[in-house]
């Protein structure tokens, strides 16, 4: 893994401020994914969906590596303050475990999201939904903008 940052593609919306990186893909459900070498994937939460879980309080895996996963696999768990979310597979191919760095630092989700805060990693090809952070940038407007709508119809 470098240490380089990559490319990022600024975006601000609302009260959401964020540096996308250009080389990830990302899923609807707010999952970024690297490309690693030998199609392995590294996977972790946007920015953006850091945000919504609010402070994390304790995660974990019930997946074990080596095991076939596909999209929409339950691979674990993540608790916030505000809920415990499921952690989804976003990858066709097999589980190669999970970021063992996480382990008493959740504030690395936070902190560092697209580089020390991963969450996984999966062998495989990409679930067909992902999509350029271009096309993300799309969805995240579309996303905020649902919000903010339902924050008007209250």
């Amino acid at each position: 893994m470098s240490d380089a940052q990559p490319q990022t593609i600024p975006f601000k919306r609302s009260h959401f401020v964020t540096r996308l990186p250009a080389g990830a893909m990302y899923s609807p459900s707010h999952f970024w994914l690297f490309p690693e070498e030998g199609g392995v994937w590294r996977v972790g939460f946007t920015k953006f969906a850091v945000r919504m879980l609010g402070e994390l309080v304790d995660q974990g895996f019930e997946t074990k590596p080596g095991e076939a996963v596909r999209p929409g696999t339950i691979l674990g768990w993540i608790e916030g303050f505000k809920a415990i979310s499921d952690i989804y597979c976003v990858v066709e191919g097999v589980f190669e475990g999970g970021n063992p760095e996480l382990a008493g630092h959740l504030d690395r989700i936070h902190d560092d999201p697209y580089q020390t805060g991963w969450l996984y990693r999966v062998r495989g090809v990409p679930d067909r939904s992902c999509m350029p952070a271009l096309e993300y940038v799309d969805l995240l407007n579309a996303t905020i903008d649902r919000m903010l709508q339902q924050q008007k119809g209250e």
